[in-house]
């Protein structure tokens, strides 16, 4: 389509996703496509019920009424996997994380995942999928990556980064590699502040600069932009989504990319609070930003567009610029949402349209069973392994809890407890919270007497583990000394609270299949397989895995 055919307020609402609340269409989001032109969505938890409503959701926004029908919708979402899964409904699969598949280290098994998300995704309406994360985590403290990254070593990244991408846009899901240039050595989380990356050039482009690199010789089709001041890219101390140095000069320029630049949501308050989301939107697309993210708020939203099309009327931008990331996005919208629908012809052809279930338990339960089996990663044991089933076993399971006036637990869906107990032992759960306070942790060491076998479950959400499950474990390793074993489910970097621990295990999410196979480790019927994606100090390097009876004979 000629550009000429489109007037300003038309071109200028395509580079704009946006999200709103609720299960159908509110008059806000409507307001939004109809009258000031949005080119995409952002779908977050609250939009999701179930697959039925889901699939009714997007076909119903595909449907609205807009000046130029013939040009889809990017409809959108955070489906990284793992802990960060906006897709974690029955019917649909638990895709794991990306530090899971770094401890499994099978490039190909990590693209088949991201295949089965993207079919999954498909079969939703969506056709664009915030990931995959590519930051490499290398500091341990950092409270907003953790998890969601592959790993720390830099190569080791950009090859699953690059496998992830393959699988979703062979698929037909354009990919997005986040955060560039980098968000994994930070230790503020761009929700809540603004963080910087003080290395010198050298050194970024080792680390950092290196899983992108990767991803655009991978012809990634999108790549979101970090709320981080990176001073050896941009020396006035301007964060990378507001950088004309970081975005046009580095990653046009120098690094050669072609597709989008997305920036990551404006209503961070590392833009809203420095500069406000409607400057910020100006500034971006400034910068070189193609597409802006304003996820939450409609007056926020309305008054970003708004203060785009003063922007170009005043001559702050040109037109000109306007058009180029236009021609961007729809030429990705043609090239790639055409695939898409090739897909969803064919999984609509096999598959009933009221279907409850995306991926028939059968053909997914394998692959993701599979890559949890192999991710379960031991760090050390003094014998306690594996559990006697003659004995009872304790499990301390921490939960987080509801923000309600009682302060409730969350209620629970499965924990190790019940992986334990299929497994044929005889079990007594105790749920604590994230951040137990003195009378759980004391009735916990009460409890603690009658068991001689005692898995502790850490979950350590952000930075460091919160004190009341450190001082737990450490209270229990006195009293039980040897005999406590200790399995983190999320951060792997909770030993460090208590390297006196005689028996610990990695998981990187606490979902069933990865404690199902942790199960299986616990009784002995599975040798634990996971290689360590990160460092856990001197003594346990990333790329390391503890020597097994296997690997000896």
């Amino acid at each position: 389509m000629q550009l000429s055919q489109w007037t300003l307020d038309e071109k200028i609402g395509q580079l704009f996703i946006c999200g709103f609340k609720g299960l159908i269409p509110d008059e806000g989001i409507k307001a939004l496509m109809d009258e000031f032109h949005i080119g995409g969505i952002v779908y977050f938890r609250r939009n999701v019920e179930s697959v039925s409503q889901i699939r009714e959701l997007s076909a119903s926004l595909q449907a609205s009424p807009r000046n130029h029908p013939d040009i889809p919708l990017f409809i959108s979402i955070d489906q990284e996997g793992g802990m960060v899964s906006r897709l974690d409904h029955d019917g649909i699969s638990r895709i794991p994380g990306n530090m899971t598949l770094g401890a499994v280290n099978d490039p190909e098994l990590t693209c088949e995942i991201a295949v089965l998300s993207a079919q999954e995704m498909l079969a939703l309406g969506m056709n664009l999928n915030f990931a995959p994360c590519i930051d490499v985590n290398n500091n341990p403290g950092n409270p907003v990556i953790g998890v969601r990254s592959f790993g720390e070593d830099p190569e080791k990244v950009s090859v699953h980064g690059a496998a992830a991408i393959r699988g979703y846009q062979t698929t037909g899901v354009c990919a997005t590699a986040k955060h560039f240039p980098g968000h994994g050595d930070t230790a503020v989380d761009s929700h809540h502040g603004l963080a910087a990356v003080p290395h010198d050039r050298k050194r970024l482009e080792q680390v950092e600069l290196l899983p992108f690199r990767r991803a655009i010789e991978a012809g990634v089709d999108a790549i979101m932009t970090a709320h981080v001041i990176f001073p050896a890219f941009e020396p006035d101390a301007i964060p990378a989504t507001l950088s004309r140095r970081v975005l046009t000069d580095l990653l046009r320029d120098e690094l050669g990319y072609e597709g989008l630049i997305i920036t990551d949501c404006l209503e961070m308050h590392a833009i809203a609070k420095q500069c406000g989301i409607a400057e910020g939107a100006v500034r971006a697309i400034e910068a070189g930003a193609d597409i802006v993210l304003v996820s939450h708020t409609l007056p926020e939203q309305i008054g970003a567009i708004e203060a785009v099309r003063e922007a170009v009327r005043s001559g702050r931008i040109s037109e000109e610029r306007i058009d180029q990331s236009l021609e961007r996005i729809l030429s990705l919208k043609a090239k790639r949402l055409a695939i898409a629908e090739s897909a969803s012809q064919v999984a609509t052809a096999v598959e009933p349209a009221d279907s409850g279930v995306l991926t028939p338990p059968e053909a997914s339960s394998s692959l993701l069973g599979r890559a949890a089996e192999q991710s379960v990663t031991l760090v050390c044991d003094t014998g306690n392994l594996p559990l006697d089933s003659a004995q009872p076993v304790l499990v301390i399971w921490p939960e987080l809890r509801r923000k309600t006036e009682v302060d409730e637990p969350s209620v629970h869906k499965y924990t190790l407890g019940d992986a334990l107990q299929a497994a044929g032992y005889d079990v007594a759960v105790c749920i604590i919270g994230t951040e137990p306070e003195e009378a759980e942790i004391h009735e916990v060491m009460n409890q603690s007497t009658r068991y001689n076998q005692i898995v502790v479950v850490t979950y350590t959400a952000e930075g460091s583990i919160p004190e009341g499950q450190r001082g737990l474990v450490k209270a229990l390793n006195r009293v039980k000394e040897s005999r406590v074993i200790v399995v983190s489910t999320r951060n792997p970097y909770d030993i460090a609270a208590f390297p006196e621990v005689g028996t610990y295990l990695c998981l990187y999410e606490n979902r069933q299949f990865s404690l199902d196979a942790l199960a299986k480790v616990l009784d002995g019927s599975n040798s634990p397989q996971g290689i360590l994606p990160v460092s856990l100090g001197s003594e346990y390097p990333a790329g390391y895995r503890k020597p097994q009876l296997d690997d000896l004979n």
